[in-house]
């Protein structure tokens, strides 16, 4: 069994509050330990639970396996080593464990989905533990609440990373609940709140290393860094604009080699963008692009044309891959039809992708070259939507913008394994 680093006096107050508390809460930054700290606490919870079934949720089955089941090697099936196995029960996914007091039937549901809370129904839950709760629907939270009202113990854990101030989860949930709370001490809702300092399992070095992935003016090290409930506004990309040389690559790139890749965003009637990148020495460049916009020429570009622009665009240079728009479904046809290249549907989220971009910048890993001047003007460009409650961007001048996601989430962040610290 691997022993997780010893918690902060911060994460120890809130891990013994949840042994007399039915409402537990854990929201901040990225890496800040709650998913350790919560599965530590449901854990020993479970041990002694009086009920049979219960239950572990995300966004998707997915997110619950990785941040509850796995948890970076502290989760479930570490705690109850030898003590439990994957099954299913009433044909839904489940990890049977076997405990002090008897065997128990842990659940694992996605609930981000429409519908998702149709999953759950049937059965009463001792427990239940929902990860990333402000990612999942309304619906199947309060779904969770009814559906653990009769437990003889009742214990539901949230983890979250903070949104901003107007989300719904705060207004109708974490609200109303802090509220209760402070009409009511004994009412029985425990929140934390922790960032990366909370987490002792963090050196110096490493710390350094988080943080030199952001730029202190864009949201995400509001939210990631400092754990603060914040809006995204302004332009998506600030650190750009202010410092735009840093990103740059002057001067000729033609003896750079390495393994190349195109990073396509398709339009018709909306402009077409289309990138060459290299990498090399782990760090992308973006060579050179093409960007056609239908309207500014008054003339529109089939698939066949869009495609003969691909080949003019990569001539001379061996292709790796091809990353698209995964909705341009008839010009991913089109590429595979001429058998040439190797297409990959990218990736669209969108949100993890632009927050992908940034810190991969922002670590000097993915330069653009001074000749890309569609790229240019979209960074100086691109911004949230200020009038819309959950992170949105316009969805204008973000073109390249798109392609440059689709080829830095898909294609060069698994490379580099960029999304390993970023687990929580």
């Amino acid at each position: 069994m691997n022993i997780p680093a010893p918690f902060s006096e911060n994460q120890m107050r809130f891990f013994w509050n949840c042994f007399d508390h039915w409402f537990n809460v854990a929201e901040g930054g990225k890496r800040g330990g709650k998913n350790v700290l919560i599965t530590m606490a449901y854990c020993t919870i479970l041990e002694k639970h009086p009920s049979r079934i219960h239950l572990i949720a995300g966004v998707s089955t997915a997110t619950a396996r990785l941040n509850i089941l796995d948890c970076d090697g502290f989760g479930l099936k570490n705690y109850f080593e030898g003590r439990c196995r994957e099954g299913t029960y009433q044909n839904r996914d489940c990890l049977y464990i076997q405990t002090a007091t008897g065997e128990k039937v842990v659940l694992v549901s996605g609930g981000g989905k429409a519908g998702d809370e149709k999953l759950i129904k049937g059965n009463t839950y001792g427990t239940a533990y929902i990860t990333e709760a402000n990612e999942c629907s309304e619906t199947f939270i309060k779904e969770v609440f009814d559906r653990t009202l009769s437990s003889p113990d009742r214990k539901v854990f949230h983890d979250l990373n903070p949104k901003a101030e107007g989300h719904w989860y705060y207004e109708n949930i974490l609200n109303l609940h802090e509220k209760k709370q402070n009409e009511n001490p004994e009412y029985g809702f425990n929140y934390g709140h922790f960032t990366i300092a909370d987490n002792m399992s963090i050196s110096d070095d490493q710390l350094r290393a988080v943080l030199a992935t952001y730029d202190r003016s864009t949201v995400w090290y509001a939210r990631d860094i400092l754990g603060k409930r914040k809006a995204a506004e302004g332009l998506v990309y600030p650190f750009f604009s202010a410092g735009q040389d840093t990103y740059l690559f002057h001067g000729d790139a033609s003896h750079i080699d390495g393994q190349f890749y195109v990073s396509i965003d398709y339009g018709t009637h909306n402009p077409c963008s289309m990138g060459l990148w290299v990498i090399h020495d782990g760090k992308a460049l973006r060579i050179k692009e093409s960007y056609f916009d239908s309207r500014a020429e008054r003339v529109q570009r089939t698939d066949e044309e869009h495609y003969a622009e691909l080949e003019r665009l990569t001539k001379g240079y061996y292709i790796q891959a091809v990353v698209v728009d995964p909705s341009a479904a008839s010009f991913i046809e089109t590429i595979r039809r001429h058998g040439k290249y190797l297409v990959i549907p990218a990736d669209n989220d969108v949100l993890n992708g632009i927050r992908c971009v940034a810190s991969l910048m922002q670590a000097g890993l993915v330069t653009i070259h001074e000749s890309c001047t569609a790229s240019r003007r979209e960074f100086g460009l691109y911004s949230w939507d200020d009038k819309a409650k959950e992170d949105r961007v316009v969805k204008e001048n973000d073109h390249a913008m798109d392609d440059i996601r689709y080829f830095c989430y898909t294609i060069l962040a698994p490379l580099i394994r960029w999304a390993d610290w970023r687990r929580k």
